[in-house]
């Protein structure tokens, strides 16, 4: 079996750029043959509100010449219109319900032009597959058959090192944008005891406001952009990570921080929902709240029978995450799909 994973980025910390890797090791492990069409191969504009049409483009330019593929696995709605120009058996992936993030992140007009094209580019797919339960409910509701393949990561991989720069160490890993909470980050740690020190690893949008926190606050350390292997050992050495989306679906860094048995701190929304139960594998609390934030960090560093229970809970169940379980579900709709 030949596959092509088309994805806008393949590279990095993100969410979806993990996932494809950890989807391309796994099919390569077993001996397929694995070809990634995504942003780090072809061309893209690097400007924001540019850099996804442009990659739609140019990607949907290259995969006319792509031929002896048996499935096309694209990831995202950027990837649906080169996946509809591909040969080859069609699954489409969406990482979380895609026309309500860019009505998010770039506004009501942009989120109706989106949902249109999401419309269509979901009656091009031979297969659609979702990431969590909440994205299943939300297809299905509009007529389509919705397979549930969760995110996953390759828990043996892992670096095993941990990273302690502080005594006291809490971590935000992830992009600097409005929808991953990074605002409701920064006003907590304008109340965070000064001897409780916040890694922010990420980049994004916001990173002009980080840095201005960090010249206000002396425990608050802003990173930038991290080498996955060195944000995996400063999520391992960290009392805890904090996660306070406004929208999430199953995310590659709260499974990470389950496998490092670091407590999480994460909002009631979307994948966080089905991942962590509240007080048994993870603190849960409400968006856009700073002083719940706050609150479970000081609950955290004074309770740490509880902080211990946990870890160990959430890092049972992220067994059932690994690449060895979930990427069996994506071949058997592969084998589905060609038979």
């Amino acid at each position: 079996m030949q596959v092509l994973i088309i994805s806008p980025t393949s590279g990095g910390i993100g969410g979806i750029a993990q996932h494809v890797q950890g989807l391309s090791d796994f099919l390569q492990k077993n001996n397929y043959k694995v070809e990634i069409l995504s942003s780090q191969n072809t061309f893209t504009i690097p400007v924001k509100g540019l850099k996804n049409p442009s990659f739609m483009i140019s990607a949907f330019l290259k995969t006319k010449f792509k031929k002896g593929n048996d499935i096309i696995h694209a990831h995202n709605l950027p990837s649906a219109l080169p996946m509809k120009n591909a040969s080859g058996k069609k699954v489409l992936t969406l990482h979380g319900i895609y026309s309500e993030q860019v009505d998010m992140l770039h506004g009501k007009i942009t989120g109706k032009l989106s949902n249109s094209y999401e419309k269509d580019a979901l009656t091009w797919a031979d297969a659609i597959t979702v990431i969590s339960k909440e994205a299943q409910n939300y297809y299905a509701k509009l007529g389509f058959k919705v397979y549930l393949v969760p995110n996953a990561i390759d828990i043996t991989s892992l670096p095993k090192s941990e990273e302690r720069l502080y005594e006291k160490q809490v971590i935000f890993a992830g992009r600097l944008s409005k929808e991953k909470g990074i605002l409701d980050v920064l006003e907590m740690s304008s109340k965070l005891p000064q001897d409780i020190h916040l890694l922010i690893l990420g980049s994004g949008p916001e990173e002009d406001k980080v840095l201005e926190a960090t010249k206000l606050r002396s425990n608050i350390h802003f990173l930038g952009y991290t080498q996955r292997a060195r944000t995996i050992s400063l999520i391992r050495g960290s009392d805890m990570l904090i996660q306070p989306s406004l929208v999430e679906a199953i995310s590659s860094t709260l499974l990470e921080a389950m496998a490092c048995k670091t407590p999480i701190i994460a909002t009631n929304v979307g994948g966080n929902k089905e991942l962590l139960e509240n007080n048994i594998s993870g603190v849960i609390i409400e968006p856009n709240s700073p002083q719940q934030i706050l609150d479970g960090i000081m609950d955290l560093f004074s309770n740490k029978e509880k902080s211990t229970k946990l870890k160990e809970e959430a890092f049972r169940h992220v067994q059932k995450y690994d690449w060895s379980h979930v990427g069996k579900l994506y071949l058997d709709i592969y084998e589905s799909l060609l038979q």
